[in-house]
């Protein structure tokens, strides 16, 4: 015990050199355009609730109705005796909003991943990954026993001479399974799905997205990426969240019917986790049904987002390739990161530093979303905030 506290100690004494320790900040008020940290009152530009349904009264009051009905909790996992109707209700609802055959409730949009990468691929079989995939498709590789590769980042060129090279004359005879991000959490670029699924086509490959940052954001009422691009009839297999634009917790597969047979007979997040409490999954479906009823929220989203991602470029930061609301600034070093937003705080305006190892030091960023809840007033005050203190560091 003594030698792992010594080596806890030194990892993060060195960490706090760097700058690169931080505790999470604390939250002591619900999601919206303003929230209190250590009891100061400031704009929230960090949170992942694009629509800002996480007060919304139908959301609320769904999930106070399911904990009169069902009570806090299942105590059971799904396969013995934790399905309840409001989970198959769920799935059901979840399949028709994505256009798929179903869907299928995992506990985590991490847990989703790991296990539909590592459930669907075995020994014999190959993983083609995006090299900025979320962590959660990365560990589902190293579960699985399938051999792995990693492609450019939306480099289709390079994915398809990987996808040749593993069906060459001594290659793979198995499946391959390709997966991408569908909107990049770090960088907010967007995946190029038609280009992914022709190179998938030309060597028998499997297409997945995860879905996290996209649904609620984009397509046809928030449908997602793959609605967004019209690639209904030609993408196998989608993964995603049910705690960003859904905001309340968990993850979801959706696809083939088969296929989510298959995973609920093998896929050991799910056989092995408690299923999600009553007043979880009667939120999600009260959300997805104000996805498909109260179309405003998307459009208030996409306004600010323009508006945002506009000044902040007319100001002279870099936004990297962002077309989605997570919009980067990008400073290129994690001490200076981590100071511009320590300094946005004290100013009024929460912002979380990234750098190393969530991204390489050299495109450490302060990374902004915008949301639907964020009045005109809150962003331009924001943008008048990341001026002064951009100045203040010598940024702009």
């Amino acid at each position: 015990m003594h030698n792992l506290i010594e080596w806890c100690g030194k990892e993060i004494a060195g960490l706090k050199e760097r700058s690169l320790f931080h505790m999470p900040k604390v939250h002591s008020s619900a999601v919206g355009a303003r929230v209190t940290i250590d009891g100061k009152r400031v704009i929230q530009l960090s949170n992942n609730s694009y629509l800002g349904l996480s007060t919304h009264p139908k959301v609320v009051e769904a999930a106070k109705r399911a904990i009169d009905k069902y009570g806090v909790g299942s105590g059971a996992v799904r396969p013995i005796s934790g399905t309840m109707d409001i989970h198959v209700e769920c799935e059901e609802k979840i399949a028709r909003f994505k256009k798929v055959e179903s869907a299928l409730l995992f506990q985590s949009g991490f847990t989703a991943n790991v296990g539909v990468v590592s459930t669907l691929t075995v020994e014999g079989d190959h993983i083609v990954s995006d090299e900025l995939n979320h962590a959660s498709i990365i560990d589902g590789a190293r579960l699985s026993k399938a051999t792995r590769a990693v492609y450019k980042h939306k480099d289709y060129g390079h994915l398809e001479e990987l996808l040749k090279e593993a069906r060459g004359p001594k290659g793979i005879k198995g499946k391959i399974l390709v997966v991408t991000d569908g909107v990049f959490s770090m960088d907010g670029d967007v995946a190029d799905l038609k280009a992914c699924a022709d190179a998938c086509d030309k060597y028998d490959a499997i297409t997945m997205v995860d879905d996290a940052h996209a649904t609620g954001v984009l397509g046809e009422k928030g449908r997602g990426t793959v609605d967004d691009q019209h690639m209904h009839e030609r993408w196998a297999l989608t993964v995603g969240t049910l705690s960003k634009a859904i905001p309340v917790v968990g993850g979801y597969f959706a696809g083939p019917k088969i296929v989510k047979e298959y995973l609920i007979a093998k896929a050991r997040p799910f056989l092995f986790s408690a299923s999600a409490p009553p007043a979880v999954v009667a939120a999600v479906s009260a959300c997805i049904d104000v996805l498909e009823t109260e179309p405003q929220h998307h459009k208030k989203l996409w306004e600010n987002t323009k508006f945002f991602k506009a000044g902040l470029k007319a100001l002279g930061f870099n936004t990297g390739n962002s077309v989605s609301p997570v919009t980067p600034v990008i400073i290129g070093s994690g001490a200076k990161a981590a100071k511009f937003s320590e300094n946005l705080l004290k100013a009024g305006v929460y912002a979380q530093g990234i750098y190393f190892p969530m991204v390489p030091e050299a495109l450490s960023r302060v990374r902004t979303i915008c949301s639907a809840s964020h009045g005109r007033e809150d962003l331009q005050e924001a943008l008048d905030t990341f001026k002064k203190c951009g100045k203040e560091l010598g940024l702009l």
